[in-house]
């Protein structure tokens, strides 16, 4: 799996033209989720995303995780960030995950991220949204499961 975290100020995803999500102080979260992936990484991933200390303390270094700050995670479903775009012009998905799998890998990490009594909001898996955000920062991460 992989990840894109922003740490935002405010986050919302639309979908035609109504907000389905949207979160204020925390991380947005774009997941992708490959040919491959399990379970355990799903649940992996999202421990390593709560506790990621990304948020600022009194001294102004990055050293607080979204529990200490009492925010939330909205999480979109992004398999584009599979795309290969090394060889030709047009990306290529073929390590993506199958839609069913994907959506199972995807739940699955949604579960675990609210076990953590983490605030979480959503986009809809497959469907074509806008996210609109404020990135605190600006603070943009790349996580891999593996």
């Amino acid at each position: 799996m992989i990840a894109v975290v922003q740490r935002v100020t405010r986050a919302a995803v639309r979908i035609d033209g109504d907000i389905v999500g949207a979160i204020g102080r925390g991380q947005l979260v774009l997941l992708g989720v490959a040919a491959g992936d399990t379970e355990s990484d799903a649940r992996w991933l999202a421990d390593k995303l709560v506790g990621l200390r990304i948020f600022e303390d009194r001294d102004g270094k990055m050293n607080l995780g979204l529990e200490e700050i009492d925010g939330a995670m909205l999480i979109v479903s992004q398999f584009t960030l599979l795309g290969d775009c090394r060889k030709g012009r047009r990306p290529s998905f073929a390590r993506s995950a199958a839609p069913e799998l994907a959506e199972l890998l995807y739940e699955t990490f949604i579960g675990a991220v609210g076990s953590r009594n983490i605030p979480v909001a959503t986009g809809r898996f497959g469907a074509m949204m806008e996210v609109e955000l404020v990135n605190d920062g600006p603070v943009t991460l790349i996580v891999e499961s593996r």
